[in-house]
């Protein structure tokens, strides 16, 4: 028979009672970061690692080359504004070839201008002709019209006819019509004159109704040119549009030597007492 063997329990060797273990987390932690574009040693190590975004490339470069290239093309253009008179004075000063070119430019610009200013005056318009000579025209070229004055006292009517003179000379590419407003729309309000119609392409652009948009009876043809500008029936580079001031002398008041009312009296003190002539006894 199998002796029964009594077994004795044996307390455990410490007394701390055994727990479970939690399965090992990754818990966040919080790196120190510069400023993000600062050039540090740390920064170059967060940013091997990902931590940080690269640092965008510097835009010095970028601006250096583009004033450059800006000062390359402002030094090779530096004569585009130059007419031939202009161009002239700077012989001594430029290269001979490269002066010859832009004498050939405007030469050929010249020529062009020539060949297109087949008007050259203001057209007096009636009224049966008016769509064959205007709306019928604005089809190749811009065709402005003036509608006058009737009674003939208008200043400002006055001061546009004459306007209308000298742009009708100056830009001969371009059709200038004039008419009384009375004789083109019936009943027309001669307060609303003088009247300007601008057409292109068959359709009136643009319309301006007395000279007060302008500047009033001081109105110039330089002001009309600005419009036409405005609306690309000139064009900026063309060379008619340079103008050349006269150069004139302006005294300037403040340098003039002034006398007082006590400085003639002194004057005219000394005057007498030297003998001089006088008619106070």
């Amino acid at each position: 028979m199998i002796p029964y063997l009594k077994h004795r329990r044996h307390a455990p060797l410490n007394n701390t009672t055994p727990t479970s273990q939690s399965p090992k987390m990754d818990m966040p932690v919080n790196v120190p970061v510069d400023h993000p574009d600062a050039d540090t040693e740390w920064n170059d190590i967060l940013r091997k690692h990902g931590v940080i975004p690269e640092k965008p490339p510097s835009p010095t470069p970028m601006i250096e080359e583009a004033l450059t290239q800006a000062r390359e093309l402002a030094h090779e253009h530096r004569l585009e504004s130059k007419d031939l008179d202009e161009l002239d004075e700077l012989e001594d000063e430029e290269d001979e070839d490269f002066l010859n070119s832009y004498r050939q430019k405007r030469m050929n610009e010249l020529t062009e201008i020539r060949h297109a200013s087949v008007y050259g005056q203001v057209y007096p318009v009636q009224k049966p002709e008016y769509s064959k000579e205007v709306t019928d025209e604005s089809q190749k070229t811009w065709v402005l019209v003036l509608l006058t004055s009737s009674s003939g006292m208008n200043t400002e009517s006055r001061v546009l006819t004459e306007c209308w003179r000298e742009l009708a000379t100056k830009w001969g590419d371009l059709k200038f019509c004039q008419m009384a407003a009375n004789l083109c729309i019936e009943g027309y309000p001669d307060k609303n004159t003088p009247t300007v119609l601008i057409y292109r392409e068959g359709n009136i652009r643009k319309q301006i109704v007395t000279l007060a948009e302008l500047a009033g009876p001081k109105t110039g043809v330089r002001d009309l040119e600005k419009v036409l500008l405005g609306l690309g029936a000139l064009q900026h580079g063309d060379p008619r549009l340079k103008r050349k001031d006269e150069e004139e002398e302006v005294v300037d008041e403040a340098d003039r030597p002034k006398r007082s009312i006590r400085d003639a009296s002194k004057t005219k003190g000394a005057s007498v007492e030297d003998g001089s002539d006088s008619d106070w006894d």
